[in-house]
């Protein structure tokens, strides 16, 4: 199981507009609602009209994290196209991805990991800086596609040290499956072993 808790400035909005009433991420609800449980609860990340289901951690490290992705079980696709990730799909009581359009205000997307809290090596901080790309939309650094060449959407360099969004096959994906595809983290068990669980937490500095 791999567990990553990233403090990153340029996912998620640090800070709320004062005139702000809605939570725009976990911490905001942590705090305005004076919530100390973990538990699914409703955001408004990009827009106070519209709230949106999340996952919020409030046991991890003593801090209030907004779960943006979470594989468990394989039972969400995820070789999905460019505007499946930027809305956001999948069941937050299994997996889902929480949606590019509502990780960030920026008009692009780029990735910058300040700190993982994670004990099973940096397999991330290699694609700091990159765009995301999906099969629909390349925008990785390779003459060819990391996204459709390895079954995912994710911030793809050339291509990967880790694959969170790729086939879910828990355990040796060497078994009838090219290596790299499955959801693997290099730097702990290689480029052959799936997870059988991975999740994204962010938090605002």
């Amino acid at each position: 199981v791999v567990v990553l808790l990233f403090v990153a400035p340029l996912l998620f909005k640090a800070t709320a507009n004062p005139m702000t009433v809605n939570p725009v991420d976990c911490h905001d609800v942590f705090n305005q609602n004076r919530a100390n449980q973990s538990g699914v609860y409703t955001i408004y990340p990009s827009d106070q009209r519209f709230g949106i289901p999340v996952y919020c951690d409030a046991d991890t490290a003593g801090k209030k994290w907004t779960v943006i992705l979470k594989r468990s079980d394989g039972s969400e696709n995820f070789f999905r196209p460019w505007d499946h990730y930027a809305a956001g799909f999948g069941d937050i009581n299994a997996e889902y991805w929480l949606g590019k359009e509502n990780l960030t205000t920026h008009k692009q997307q780029e990735l910058t990991l300040t700190r993982c809290l994670c004990s099973a090596g940096d397999s991330f901080s290699f694609n700091n800086g990159m765009k995301f790309s999906t099969f629909d939309k390349d925008q990785d650094v390779w003459n060819n596609n990391c996204a459709r060449a390895y079954m995912g959407g994710f911030w793809y360099r050339y291509c990967h040290q880790t694959n969170p969004t790729g086939v879910y096959l828990w355990g040796n994906a060497a078994y009838g499956a090219p290596s790299l595809t499955g959801v693997i983290w290099r730097t702990w068990k290689g480029n052959v072993y799936s997870l059988k669980s991975i999740t994204f937490k962010i938090r605002p500095v």
